[in-house]
């Protein structure tokens, strides 16, 4: 396959791609580093191999700067990453691009699973909530335990939860177990859960 043209990136956009036109019309953005490492030039007749290569490096660039894109609007996780990029790339390039994410540091799942723990924890949920976002996100579990110790005091988490939600009022045993139901919802123990509601005036048998 032959190279009709090779065209830099206009003035404007020095550190763009350049644009490389094949005999077929098939058009590809390349970059300097392809250039140079496939020696590349116009009217060089590229074997199936060579084009498969740069096929190849072409689009683990893109998956790259699209990795990055992301990671610029949020953080991920390694497989939350690479399940996301998938949706529009060959997940073995996603995967190369989450590699040489991993290699610069803008991908680390032990400070994912921290920043997921603080940010459930902050909205006043327990821990099985949290544990259920690990797990939803793709976090390796061998980071969940250090990470969940940075989720804070379960007893102050619920004692600020039971102050919102009834004010200070007086609660029958309907609004006790109403309480008792929405904190399990947020994935707290049923244990915690009754101490919670005994700090504040509840009898047991009520919830």
């Amino acid at each position: 396959m032959k190279i009709c043209s090779l065209t830099p990136p206009p003035p404007d956009q020095p550190n763009g791609r350049w644009q490389l036109r094949l005999e077929d019309n098939t058009v590809m953005q390349i970059g300097e580093r392809e250039i140079v490492s496939f020696s590349l030039y116009t009217g060089m007749e590229l074997d199936v191999e060579t084009l498969t290569a740069l096929r190849r490096a072409v689009a683990e660039w893109e998956a790259l700067q699209r990795a990055l894109k992301l990671l610029s609007v949020r953080p991920y996780g390694r497989k939350e990453l690479i399940r996301k990029l998938s949706e529009r790339c060959e997940p073995v390039h996603a995967e190369r691009a989450a590699d040489r994410l991993e290699e610069l540091g803008y991908l680390d799942d032990a400070a994912y699973a921290v920043t997921v723990v603080r940010h459930y924890a902050g909205k006043g949920y327990g821990e099985r909530k949290l544990r259920d976002e690990l797990y939803r996100r793709g976090v390796d579990r061998m980071y969940w335990d250090d990470a969940l110790q940075q989720a804070g005091g379960t007893e102050d988490a619920i004692d600020a939860f039971l102050r919102k939600k009834l004010a200070g009022r007086p609660c029958d045993r309907r609004e006790w177990k109403r309480a008792a139901d929405a904190l399990a919802r947020r994935g707290y123990r049923w244990d915690d859960i009754n101490a919670g509601l005994r700090r504040y005036g509840a009898d047991p048998a009520d919830a």
